[in-house]
């Protein structure tokens, strides 16, 4: 046999085999079949925000009058404090309830800003626009949920509603948001490569 015709049935055969050999398959490969809806991404996004809405329906019912707090909270502060007067006791209560609204709606703003913070960022918003529209946005969907609030507040008779609880939400939201941008910066400005996050 010649050394063309041993040579031609040399790359028929490397073709053939290469055209038999399985594709080697990558991880990332398969892990394509697993990656979520860009719709479904978009509504986890939103997650944490609707269930601090529901956090705050809920805390919202007669079940968290300044009455039934009190029943439970005065005990833990026997326990830890000892034993206030009457009067002593409601400046106290008062003071925690109003604690309460600061911190939970700065909380409420915080997953605000983290579902606001997603979408943004899937609409290509540059990165500090991104963080800075977010927290506004989110100071603002934690002033429609205050206030919302508020209003249902004054349909209970257990309850009582005050735009002064509101003003105590939104500033709770605003702190926490200047709190959580310098957080932010002071990171951008340690570690560059966050500023492309």
């Amino acid at each position: 046999m010649s050394r063309s015709v041993t040579s031609r049935i040399q790359v028929a055969s490397a073709a053939c085999g290469r055209l038999i050999r399985p594709k080697p398959t990558s991880i990332m490969s398969n892990m394509d079949h697993f990656r979520l809806h860009p719709v479904l991404h978009r509504v986890l996004d939103w997650v944490p925000a609707v269930l601090s809405v529901v956090m705050i329906a809920l805390e919202s019912t007669a079940t968290m009058s300044a009455a039934n707090t009190s029943r439970w909270l005065y005990p833990l502060w026997v326990h830890f404090f000892g034993t206030p007067t009457a009067a002593h006791w409601g400046q106290i209560h008062h003071l925690i309830r109003k604690t309460g609204h600061f911190v939970g709606y700065g909380l409420v703003s915080l997953a605000f800003f983290y579902s606001w913070r997603q979408t943004l960022h899937r609409m290509a918003i540059k990165h500090w626009t991104l963080w800075r529209r977010a927290s506004v946005l989110a100071v603002l969907c934690t002033l429609v949920v205050a206030s919302l609030d508020e209003y249902h507040q004054s349909f209970l008779p257990s309850r009582t509603s005050s735009p002064i609880d509101v003003g105590i939400d939104v500033c709770g939201a605003i702190a926490f948001q200047l709190v959580l941008l310098l957080i932010i910066q002071w990171f951008a400005r340690r570690r560059p490569r966050y500023r492309a996050a």
